[in-house]
This record gives C-alpha cells, sequence and structure tokens, in this order.
C-alpha cells in the first residue's frame, strides 16, 4: 500500500558532511537539483516526441512546417509548462499528504483550492478598493496575498477533517469519499452565494490591472525567438519553489515532520510512542490546505479571474499528477505535476497545427498518457514500496 515517502530527502551519504554543509546540502541544494532534473528531463522527452511528430507529420496544414513553428514555440512551452506544472504539484501534494496518513482521497482538497484564490481576491480587492494597492511593496503584497491565503486554507482543511472526516476515520472508506465529495458541493455553494450576496457577482476578478510591475511582460531572448513572460509566472515558480523547499524541510528536518512521518506508519504504534495521533492527522491537512491555499492564490494572481468553479479542473488535474507520479509519494507528486504541466504546454502548443483536433484534445491526450503510465506502471512513476514514510 502506498505511503507518503520522504520526499525530497537527501541520500544517506550526506550525513557524512559538516553540519552546515549538510543543512545548506540536504534542504536547498538537493531538492532544488531534484527538480531541475525532473524538468530537464521532462523537457528533452517532450521535445524529442515532438520533432518526431514533426519527421511524422512534417505539413499539418498548406504553407505550415511543423518543426519550424516547434522551433519557435518550444521556448515558450516550456516555461509555460513549468508555470502550471508547479501548480499542479503544489495542489498534488494535499491529495498526496492526507493518502499517506489516512489511505483516502480528500476530493474536497480541488475547493480548499478554490477557497484560496477567492481569499487571495479578497485580499487585492480590498487593499485595491481603499486606494493603497499601488503603495504596497510588491514582494509584501505577494508574500501577504499568500500567506494569508496559505493561513485561511489550512484552518478550513482542519475544519474539514474535524467535523466530516474524524467521525468516520473507522468507517469502509468509501463512506469519507462520499463526505469529501459532499463537502466539496457545500464548499462551491456557499462560496457562490456568499460572494453573490456581497458583491453580486461571482466571478472575481484580480486587481490586477492597477499593477503595471504585474501586467508589463518581460521579453526574454532564446537565439532569434523572443519570448513574452507575464511576471506572475516567475512569482508561480518563485513562490512553488520556496514552498516546495520549506515543505521538505518540514517534513524531514523537524520533530513534527518525524511524528506526521511515524503516524503514517503505523497510528497504533505511534500513539504507544507518546505521539498525539488527532494532532498530526489535522497537521497534516493544515499542511496540505495551506499548500492548496498558496497555490490558489498564485493561480489566481496568474489566470486573473477566479470563480467558486475554478477548482474543479485544476483538481482534478492534480489528482492526476499525483496518480502519475505515485499517490502518497512527495517526490512522486512533483515529478507528476511538472510532467502533466509540460505535456500539457507541448500539446496546446502542437495540436492547434491540426485542423481536425485543435487545443480542445490537450486534455484527452494529457489523460492518455495517465492511462497508459497506469497500464504498464500501476504505481506510478514513482511509486514503489518504501520502509520509511510521512
Amino acid at each position: 500500500m502506498a505511503s507518503v515517502s520522504r520526499g525530497l530527502a537527501a541520500p544517506s551519504w550526506s550525513l557524512r558532511l559538516p553540519p552546515a554543509v549538510r543543512w545548506v546540502y540536504d534542504y536547498l541544494l538537493y531538492p532544488i537539483g531534484q527538480m531541475l532534473v525532473f524538468i530537464i528531463g521532462a523537457a528533452v522527452v517532450l521535445t524529442l516526441l515532438a520533432y518526431l511528430l514533426a519527421a511524422l507529420v512534417p505539413e499539418p496544414r498548406p504553407n505550415i512546417i511543423l518543426a519550424d513553428q516547434i522551433s519557435r514555440q518550444l521556448p515558450g512551452m516550456i516555461i509555460s509548462g513549468i508555470s502550471i506544472g508547479f501548480v499542479y504539484a503544489m495542489i498534488a501534494l494535499g491529495y498526496t499528504l492526507v493518502y499517506g496518513v489516512l489511505k483516502f482521497i480528500n476530493f474536497a482538497h480541488s475547493e480548499i483550492f478554490m477557497v484560496g484564490s477567492v481569499v487571495g481576491f479578497e485580499i487585492m480587492r480590498r487593499i485595491a478598493d481603499s486606494g493603497t494597492l499601488q503603495q504596497w511593496n510588491p514582494v509584501v503584497l505577494i508574500v501577504t496575498v499568500v500567506l494569508v491565503s496559505m493561513l485561511v486554507s489550512g484552518l478550513l482543511a482542519v475544519l474539514i477533517e474535524r467535523i466530516a472526516y474524524r467521525p468516520l476515520r473507522g468507517a469502509p472508506r468509501l463512506v469519507p469519499l462520499i463526505s469529501a465529495i459532499g463537502i466539496s458541493f457545500f464548499l462551491i455553494d456557499f462560496v457562490r452565494a456568499t460572494e453573490a450576496i456581497t458583491r453580486n457577482d461571482f466571478n472575481l476578478r484580480y486587481p490586477t490591472d492597477q499593477l503595471p510591475w504585474l501586467t508589463q511582460s518581460v521579453a526574454l531572448q532564446f537565439g532569434t525567438t523572443t519570448v513574452n513572460v507575464k511576471p506572475t509566472s516567475f512569482i508561480v515558480v518563485g513562490g512553488a519553489v520556496l514552498t516546495l523547499l520549506a515543505l521538505n524541510y518540514f517534513v524531514n528536518g523537524t520533530k513534527l515532520g518525524r511524528g506526521i512521518r511515524a503516524v503514517a506508519q503505523d497510528q497504533t504504534t505511534a500513539a504507544l510512542m507518546g505521539i498525539n495521533v488527532n494532532f498530526m492527522i489535522s497537521l497534516t491537512f493544515f499542511v496540505g490546505g495551506a499548500f492548496g491555499g498558496a497555490a490558489g492564490s498564485l493561480f489566481g494572481m496568474n489566470v486573473g479571474t477566479v470563480t467558486p468553479y475554478v477548482g474543479f479542473i485544476p483538481g482534478i488535474k492534480a489528482f492526476t499528477a499525483a496518480v502519475l507520479g505515485g499517490i502518497g509519494n512527495i517526490t512522486g507528486a512533483l515529478l507528476g505535476g511538472l510532467t502533466l504541466g509540460l505535456v500539457e504546454a507541448f500539446l496546446n502548443g502542437v495540436l492547434v497545427y491540426f485542423p481536425a483536433l485543435g487545443q480542445r484534445y490537450t486534455d484527452i491526450f494529457a489523460f492518455s498518457v495517465l492511462i497508459l503510465i497506469l497500464i504498464f506502471r500501476p504505481s506510478g512513476l514513482l511509486g514503489e514500496r518504501v520502509d520509511e514514510k510521512v
């Protein structure tokens, strides 16, 4: 049975390093190196597949040379894939953490992500209504929005666990699953009703148009190709990397992280060793919900407009990413999210040149990749039995 592994933990030989060097290697260099390896590996594989497709179908439309189009769009596709891939990875971590401890899928997690995006909107909207939005330091504004979204979403996840899941902990697994779906629908309708009453609208647009540093694209030069990248893409990637590093340290370098791993491994034995099992489970929900909230606020700043229904598609794709990488594996959630994000970006860039298909078929091909992975490796890319769990 899968469980949340130690994730981004460094190899055992790092124990021989001096303490300060070991800390930097374990909690900074090694996890960042893993992220780079995943990004480069997925990008190289998908690039080769794209050029293979171009060799098989060199001219999908009259006067359209597919290889030339891929060459021009390649940097933009990689940047876009990394940006959305980190969002999927952050949401997928919520599924993975909860599954690793309680062995069930929290399908309300996509709505926790949605609540994070709505909270981010409310903070920025209220600051804008006060007329002080442009006076805020960009870093302070982003950190404030993300941290408050993380706090609210994390507390909401704890409340959901206490009300909807804890009383059903000894019930058959199907029962809390149904409860999770019910909570999901409740949160959608609650947020919709609240926003409709308070704002007379539930299509919530972030006031990013009032912030020039968020609206002016950054031109990046790759050889003869110029790619205009939205500043929010850098914010999403930077925020995701920082939160993933924080999770790595929390899981592998703190007493609370060791407590969560112990509870995931054996709740009965952990309780006998003096660990408060209920507290550790609530803490797991808080951490997973906080990651969902952070992803929601970063996603909202990136896309600009959110609704009470915005969590469904990213939530399903993040769940797909968790399964793709290996459900219950933190590193697998990261790999699955980045892989799925890059697959989507490449498909969006390539399918548009095929008249019978188009970008509408991106999700079909993306989920087909999942099906193939599960056929040939049911445990996911990194899913395997591990002795040490989170």
